[in-house]
């Protein structure tokens, strides 16, 4: 997790583009962890989450409202959503048939929710205490640039 954390550091120090730092950040996580088979960032704008940045399979789900999905929860919530099947939630949005789980952590900057770090895996309960606190650490990071 430390390495991976450095490295994230490095791709915020060097970046002046948050567009350009999140897409690295994205490809970072997607190569260095075997069970991040989505990785991708969605901003808040106007009210509603906008896809940004990210890597995998394209999704439809480029909008979604605060309340929709899980990452539409995470974001009306405030809080980190981790699910260990995504067919047993009733308010989850498809991206992709080969979706089992996934994690969203909410991002923020001077305690104002400004986007979320959303992961899918292939894998049934793919994601532990040890992937959220990685992410929150990350989230940490990234939320002043966003």
């Amino acid at each position: 997790m430390e390495r991976i954390l450095s490295q994230v550091r490095e791709v915020l120090d060097d970046g002046t583009d948050k567009e350009q730092v999140m897409k690295k950040i994205c490809e970072l996580l997607h190569e260095e962890v075997d069970h991040y088979d989505w990785v991708g960032f969605y901003l808040v704008e106007d009210g509603e989450l906008v896809l940004g940045p990210y890597v995998g399979e394209p999704t439809e789900h480029t909008n979604i409202d605060f309340g929709e999905g899980i990452c539409g929860q995470a974001v009306e919530s405030e809080e980190t959503f981790l699910v260990d099947d995504v067919s047993e939630e009733d308010n989850y949005l498809a991206c992709s048939l080969k979706v089992k789980s996934e994690i969203v952590v909410p991002i923020f900057r001077d305690d104002e929710i400004v986007g979320e770090i959303d992961i899918d895996s292939h894998e049934k309960e793919a994601f532990d205490k040890e992937d959220e606190e990685l992410l929150g650490k990350i989230s940490e990071e990234i939320g002043p640039m966003l």
